[in-house]
Parts: C-alpha cells; sequence; structure tokens
C-alpha cells in the first residue's frame, strides 16, 4: 500500500525556500487585518468575470507517495492577454523599490497555482501575476511573467523534488516506525494489578476517538498503561502524533523514561521533550531579532539542515540535545525544537501547548482537526490551569505607569488610556466595597477605550523604539491585546471581577468555569486521556475537564498491600481557622510522637504557609535536637531539588511543606527517602474573594458550591500528599489525618478504598499504641 502526503502550497514553498532571520520585535497586530483589507481592495477592482479566492488542488503520484497539494489563488482574471494569476501581497515598502525578484516565495505561491489551473484548463500558457498593496496609499504595483504551461510545470516538479529529497528520510521513517510498534510488546514481564485494565480501556477509548477519564493510584504504571496503548494505535495507522501533557516540568522525564524503556524492547519513535523559551535560550536574555542575536541571525537559512542532522541522528530530543544541535548549527533553539514537533511522533510538553489560547500550537491546531491523540498526565491540575489560561487582567497601576511614560512624547496615547483608567475608576467608586465586586456581565464600554488605546501604542511602539519606559509600553499592548482575545470568548462561564489588592485596582475577566473550552480545544484531535491517582469524585473532574456523556471514566485500585499502609484519623480535633490558635502546641507534640516512633523521614503538610510556620516555629523551639527542613515560598528550581535531595536513605528528617504545593505531588521518594506524612487539616483553599466566587457560580448551575470551591479541591490535595508514601510494592509507611471532618458527613464518602480499616486516635496514648503494632508488623 502506497502513502499519501497531504501539503498546502504554502507549506510545500516555506519549507523549500524559506530563508533569512527570526525578527520578533514589534510588529503592528493590524498588519494581518490589513493585509485581508488589502485583498478586499484589489479583489474589488476585479471584473464580473473575474474569480476570487479559487480553491486549487492537485494530485501527483511520485514513486510510492501519493502528493495531495492543494491551495487558494487569491484571483483568477481574463484579459485581453489571457489567463492571469494573481497572487495579493501588502507592503509597507516604496512601491518603487519593489522589484521583479522582490521574493521568491511569492513567485513560488502564483506559479504553482498557475500550473494547477493551466492543467486542469489545459492552458498552453498562463500570466502570473505579482499585485502589490501599498498599506498606506493604497496604491497598486503589478508585476508579470508569462509562462508556458511546461515552464510552470517545471517549476512545480522541481520545487517538489527539492521538498522530497529534503523530507524523504520522514517519509520512510514513518514505514520503520510502524514496522517496530508492530513487533512491540509489553516492556514488562507481567502487567500490574490494575495496570492491564487501564491499558485496555485506553486502547478501546483511541481506538472509538473518545475521551477516557482514569483514575489510577499510585504504583499501577499510569504511563505507561497510556503510553503503550496509543503507540500500538499509531501503529496501526490511526493517529499521527501522541501529545503526552504535563503540568509541571518535574513529571516530564517520567514519559521520557518510559519512551526510552520502549525504545530498548524495539521501538523506533521519535520523542521530542518541548521546553520553555526562556529555560532554553541560549543568550543571556531573550531577545528574538537579528540585531541582537545571532542565533536569530540567518536561522531559516540554516534550520533545515539542522532539522535532517538531528533527525538522522536523534530519537530522543531532550534540552540538552536541542541545543547541542542548535550551537553546531546556529540556530534558534526554541524554534528549532517547534519545527522538529512536525516530525516527531511523540511531543511531551506542558497542558499550555495544547489548551492556551494564547501560546497553543498553531503549526498544529489552526488547520483542521488532526489524527492526534493527548495524554494528559496529573489531569486533577488542569481544573486551575484552565482557569488561568482562559482568563485576563489589567492592572490600574500598570495603565498608570504608561501614562507616566507617554505623557510629553504622545499625548494622544495619554488621553486614550485615561479612557480606560477612567471606566476602571467608575467601577471602582460605584461598586467596590469590602474584598471585591463581581457581576456576570461584561463591560462592554471598555472595549472601544482599549482598542483605542492598542492603535495608538502601536504607533509609539514601531516609531519610538528607544523611548525609555519602551518595554513596559510594550508589555501593557500584550496585556491588554490578551484581555480583549479573552473578551472575544465571553459567555455564560466567565465573571467580571474588580478587587483592590495591595493599594492597586486589579480588573479581570475570570473564566469560572473551563470546561467548555477545554472541550473545544480537544476537538482539534481525535481522543483524549485524563488520567490522575486522584479523580475523586469523578463526576466533578469530568464536569470540569470538558467530559461528555459519550466519553469513559474507569477507577482502579492500588496494587500495593494494604497492610504496608498504617493509616490513622485524629478525629476529635478541628484544625478549622477559627481553631488554630488553640492547636499548636497539640499539633506540635502529635508530630514529635509521629516522627520519633520508627527513625525516617517524613513530612508534615498544612493547609497554609502561616499555619505552618507557627507549628514549625514551636517545634523548633521544644525541640531543637531534631534535623528540620521547611518549605519556603517561592522556590527557585535549584531550592526545590536541593530540597528533595535532603531526603537520604538512613537519615531522620523532618520536612514541614504545604498542601497543594510542589512537595505535595509529583515527587518520588520511595522506599525509605520517606517513611510518613502527617496531614493536618482537610486541604481546603483559604476563604477568599475568587473561590466565593466559584462557589456561587456552582451554587447557580448545579447546586453544589462549596463543594466545588472548597471541598473537592482540598481534598484532592490530600490524597495527593498521602500519596508520596506508599510509592513501590516494598514501602511501608504511616499517615496520620488531622482533622475532626475527616469522620464526617462528605469528607467521610470521599475516602478512598484502598484507606479501608484506618485507625482512629483520640490522643497521644492512642496515636503511640497505633505506631507500634504497624511497625512491629501486629496489624
Amino acid at each position: 500500500m502506497g502513502r499519501q502526503v497531504k501539503i498546502s502550497v504554502r507549506n510545500l514553498v516555506e519549507y523549500v525556500l524559506r530563508s533569512g532571520d527570526i525578527d520578533n520585535r514589534f510588529q503592528s497586530m493590524s498588519r494581518a487585518v490589513e493585509g485581508t483589507l488589502a485583498h478586499q481592495k484589489v479583489q474589488g477592482s476585479y471584473g464580473e468575470k473575474d474569480l476570487k479566492e479559487v480553491t486549487l488542488k492537485h494530485q501527483i503520484q511520485v514513486g510510492e507517495t501519493l502528493f495531495l497539494v492543494e491551495g487558494r489563488a487569491d484571483g483568477i482574471l481574463f484579459d485581453e492577454e489571457g489567463v492571469v494569476v494573481d497572487e495579493i501581497k501588502s507592503t509597507a515598502r516604496d512601491l518603487k523599490e519593489v522589484g521583479d525578484g522582490i521574493n521568491l516565495r511569492h513567485w513560488a505561491q502564483a506559479i504553482c497555482y498557475a500550473y494547477f489551473y493551466g492543467l486542469h484548463n489545459e492552458l498552453p500558457e498562463i500570466i502570473v501575476q505579482l499585485t502589490y498593496f501599498h498599506l498606506e496609499t493604497e496604491e497598486t504595483r503589478k508585476i508579470r511573467r508569462t509562462l508556458t504551461f511546461s515552464e510552470t510545470e517545471q517549476f512545480f516538479l522541481d520545487l517538489l523534488q527539492k521538498y522530497i529529497n529534503w523530507a524523504s528520510l520522514t517519509f520512510s521513517w514513518k514505514e520503520e516506525r510502524n514496522s517496530s510498534i508492530m513487533n512491540l510488546d509489553f516492556p514488562f514481564p507481567k502487567y500490574r494489578r490494575g495496570q492491564r485494565d487501564l491499558a485496555v480501556a485506553a486502547y478501546k477509548t483511541i481506538k472509538e476517538n473518545k475521551a477516557l477519564f482514569a483514575q489510577a493510584p499510585t504504583g499501577i504504571g499510569k504511563t505507561m498503561s497510556v503510553l503503550y496503548p496509543a503507540i500500538r494505535v499509531m501503529g496501526e495507522d490511526s493517529i499521527e502524533k501522541i501529545f503526552y501533557l504535563t503540568a509541571k516540568t518535574i513529571t516530564r522525564e517520567i514519559p521520557l523514561y518510559s519512551m526510552q524503556l520502549l525504545q530498548e524492547r524495539g521501538l523506533k519513535a521519535k520523542t521530542l521533550v518541548i521546553t520553555a523559551k526562556e529555560k532554553v535560550c541560549l543568550n543571556d536574555q531573550v531577545k528574538c531579532n537579528p540585531k541582537d542575536c545571532p542565533y536569530a541571525k540567518g536561522h531559516f537559512d540554516r534550520v533545515n539542515d539542522a532539522i535532517m542532522d538531528i533527525f538522522k541522528n536523534e530519537n530522543f530530543l531532550k534540552r540538552d540535545t536541542i541545543l547541542d544541535y542548535s550551537r553546531k548549527h546556529q540556530v534558534c533553539p526554541f524554534e528549532f525544537q517547534l519545527d522538529i514537533s512536525l516530525f516527531s511522533d511523540v511531543v511531551i510538553c506542558d497542558y499550555n501547548y495544547v489548551f492556551d489560547p494564547q501560546v497553543y500550537l498553531k503549526r498544529f491546531f489552526d488547520m483542521e482537526k488532526g489524527e492526534y491523540v493527548f495524554l494528559i498526565d496529573e489531569a486533577h491540575n488542569l481544573v486551575d490551569r484552565s482557569r488561568e489560561m482562559f482568563s485576563a487582567s489589567l492592572e490600574k497601576s500598570v495603565l498608570l505607569n504608561a501614562r507616566r511614560i507617554v505623557k510629553d512624547i504622545d499625548p494622544k496615547l495619554y488621553k486614550a488610556l485615561y479612557g480606560i483608567v477612567k471606566i476602571i475608576n467608575e467601577y471602582k467608586n460605584n461598586h467596590l466595597t469590602g474584598e471585591g465586586y463581581y457581576q456576570r456581565e461584561e463591560i462592554i464600554d471598555l472595549y472601544f477605550p482599549i482598542k483605542r488605546a492598542l492603535a495608538g501604542m502601536e504607533s509609539f511602539l514601531m516609531e519610538r523604539r528607544e523611548a525609555q519606559g519602551y518595554d513596559d509600553i510594550l508589555d501593557l499592548y500584550f496585556q491588554l491585546t490578551s484581555f480583549i482575545k479573552i473578551s472575544d470568548m465571553y459567555d455564560d462561564s466567565f465573571v467580571t471581577t474588580l478587587e483592590e489588592r495591595s493599594g492597586d485596582v486589579l480588573l479581570r475577566l475570570f473564566c469560572v468555569d473551563a470546561s467548555g473550552h477545554i472541550r473545544r480545544a480537544l476537538k482539534r484531535g481525535i481522543s483524549a486521556v485524563f488520567f490522575s491517582a486522584t479523580l475523586t469524585p469523578m463526576s466533578y473532574f469530568m464536569n470540569l475537564l470538558g467530559g461528555g456523556e459519550e466519553d469513559y471514566n474507569i477507577r482502579l485500585k492500588s496494587p500495593f498491600p494494604r497492610k504496608n499502609l498504617g493509616l490513622m484519623i485524629r478525629g476529635n480535633l478541628s484544625t478549622r481557622y477559627k481553631d488554630r490558635e488553640d492547636t499548636y502546641r497539640e499539633i506540635m507534640g502529635m508530630i514529635q510522637s509521629f516522627v520519633t516512633s520508627r527513625k525516617g523521614n517524613h513530612m508534615i503538610f498544612f493547609p497554609s504557609y502561616v499555619y505552618m510556620n507557627r507549628v514549625y516555629e514551636e517545634f523548633v523551639d521544644n525541640y531543637p535536637q531534631m534535623r528540620t527542613l521547611i518549605q519556603r515560598g517561592a522556590m527557585n528550581e535549584k531550592e526545590r531539588e536541593e530540597f528533595l535531595e535532603s531526603f537520604k536513605d538512613g537519615e531522620n528528617l523532618v520536612a514541614f511543606a504545604v498542601l497543594g504545593g510542589v512537595f505535595s505531588e509529583g515527587i518520588d521518594l520511595s522506599g525509605d527517602r520517606l517513611i510518613g506524612a502527617v496531614v493536618v487539616g482537610v486541604g481546603m483553599p483559604q476563604i477568599g474573594f475568587e473561590r466565593n466566587i466559584i462557589r456561587d457560580y456552582f451554587d447557580h448551575n448545579l447546586g453544589q458550591g462549596f463543594h466545588y470551591a472548597y471541598t473537592y479541591p482540598g481534598m484532592n490535595k490530600v490524597l495527593q500528599a498521602v500519596g508520596r508514601v506508599i510509592r513501590t510494592e516494598d514501602d511501608r509507611g504511616t499517615v496520620l489525618l488531622i482533622d475532626d471532618r475527616y469522620l464526617q458527613g462528605t469528607y467521610k464518602k470521599l475516602i478512598p478504598p484502598e484507606w479501608k480499616d484506618y485507625g482512629k486516635v483520640w490522643d497521644l496514648e492512642s496515636q503511640v499504641e497505633y505506631l507500634r503494632e504497624f511497625w512491629e508488623g501486629e496489624k
């Protein structure tokens, strides 16, 4: 069976003929709109018989490959000279400087369209025309070439052959990859408990082009359970690419390790890890232009050779590998890795590359629905992350700072910015009392002043590149642009909020329920698997992550022996905010008793930094001989690594951390590196303005506001924290949950089956007795 390759004329030309620099210095966002208007102006001058926006397609067999090439000609004109294929380009350059060879890519597109049209209409010759439209004067210049049919045919065939020469490895690679998959067995001698169930469910879901929500406790081997079946479906030519999506950098090592393991078993696949621009840039500062970056200058002259080189020689395309080849070929690492993604089989990246409306990968998702599978790891994190992605905000202080910058140099912009500030002030004076104000309706009157300010800022940014405060204006420009983009999505899943924070006023378009937006993003592919150790309750996560009645869900049991976990609940102590002042010393004593029951490393989790710091101070004052560690706010990557490196076998460490933080999920401290955890409280998020909006919204829509805003997110943090203790089937450890709510109502129902037969302790004496019996193996 031969293969098919579908490619647009634009992409064909770009692959073969692209050249020049990366230059991300400010360019007017209105250029795309202006380009559309230029097309409309020129096309408006066409005759009655002339054709506009003509779709042209061509199929051609080259060897075993059938190429499907298509595009859209701006115009097909009929005049006294003959048939004319018109390609319209807008420009700000003087039309006198527009020469015959201004841009080979412009000619190439037009000639391809001329060939397609001439072939299907049996024309012996055809006229190719470039029409340049000046954006300011609206004058045009037309450049024509008359070509024979054979000349257009030869040009197209030469162009296609260059593409084939450049991309031929990818054609044969797909066959080699699929062949290796057909012979690929599951990489372990046997499935763990629950692992086969998850793998079968994932395979069935992907084959049926649906979504699966899977709660799979630690130890099942979730990553391999979803990657392996997805790769098997890929080998059947049912999917084109796998996107493995994560919330945190640290969790990307697990799917990469799984892919390496599969390669050792015979798999041939290209695996790419996309690294953020700031972390992969080779310069001290991220400045993507030929003036400031040698890798941006001439990037497109060299990038095809770089792609071919790395494709021939590497299967695992991690940060260090990307950097090595970027230095070798003098190309921008960030843009290089995005180009490589087109030729990769598995792409491991952050959620935002698929879901975020500001930064998603347009090279994949701005086209028709692709044959892509989305594997969404630690999917519980996507609930809050998606709210952030689909929200936008403005700070009054930033607007006032911009006004100060432009006051003496751009009076029009100064006045335009005041139009935004004036509306914010009016709403503040009329509505803002207490912690904040919100309404379900948009502030429609705000959008015109923002658009007027954007127009003024474009002129400023184009003409005053050396002005003091330029970067501040640029940042505000992008913030306002984002605000307008999000406003276009505003529906009943949004509210408009106004808050006063530290003397500043914050206006926000807050997406309370992003499920509809997630659902639309998922339609860019054919299937999705959401998986996590904690998707409890399942209905809550399916509702907020875009699940539908037609989608599947599965809950799997823990593969570890229940006897390996000693779980206690202290059910006669309240850690509610109003009661905390009276709990510090008692909780300190419980922690001391817990961590001294057996030598080893322990983690103590708290619902807030304030609560944690108060108990920590009491603890170190009373037990100065004990080795302690505490999580600090805003720790950088190196500090987080050093924190985790402190957990060594044979040590006796007491580490204090916050629930929902970087150390309460996504970390793997197996064996004796962690033998116990204390969880203080039920993890409930701090009561506040935003959480109360979520409560009100889901009270109104589902009648479950408090649970959606507080109970379920809090319990999810608890489940994640407890999951740090037992990481392998040989681990043994203890957990103490402190709060009376665990034995009441909803919380009691949320306790998972693998915690059954938990112990109830009421004082230090019963706690000590439980721990003694557990470690002696009597329970």
